[in-house]
């Protein structure tokens, strides 16, 4: 799951996005935090990041940060395997986590049809993605 819907700081801007059905669900067990992002080596803060047209993952200021996404989406995948997941609770927008939904790259709050770079690889794995908004 998305660390930061577990009220983890680990947000582009610092922050955490709490979620009290995805807090509930931790309480029972079973459930592992994650930040692909962090485990991609990017710092919290940092700048806003999109995906752009052409799949590569720019932040607010222009820099690419592709490798770091990959990087932390194939941690992600190594610690699901690692603990037999079945299912990935992302945060629903995130260039990383988000699925079915993801911001355009023009950094105008525009959304389009797209998933994150951490839930598309875990799909492909067979892994099943929801957003905090399934749950």
């Amino acid at each position: 799951m998305s660390a930061c819907l577990l009220g983890i700081k680990c947000c582009w801007d610092g922050k955490s996005k709490p979620c009290k059905r995805a807090i509930s669900l931790f309480k029972k067990g079973g459930i592992i935090p994650v930040c692909p992002e962090q485990l991609g080596g990017l710092s919290t803060p940092r700048p806003p990041q999109e995906i752009q047209k052409n799949g590569r993952i720019l932040n607010k200021d222009g820099k690419d940060v592709t490798k770091s996404f990959k990087r932390g989406a194939r941690e992600t995948l190594k610690l699901a395997k690692l603990f037999g997941a079945k299912e990935f609770v992302g945060k629903s927008k995130s260039p990383s986590c988000g699925f079915g939904k993801v911001y355009d790259g023009s950094f105008s709050g525009k959304l389009i049809n797209g998933n994150g770079v951490t839930s598309a690889l875990l799909q492909k794995r067979g892994i099943k993605i929801k957003t905090e908004k399934d749950l």
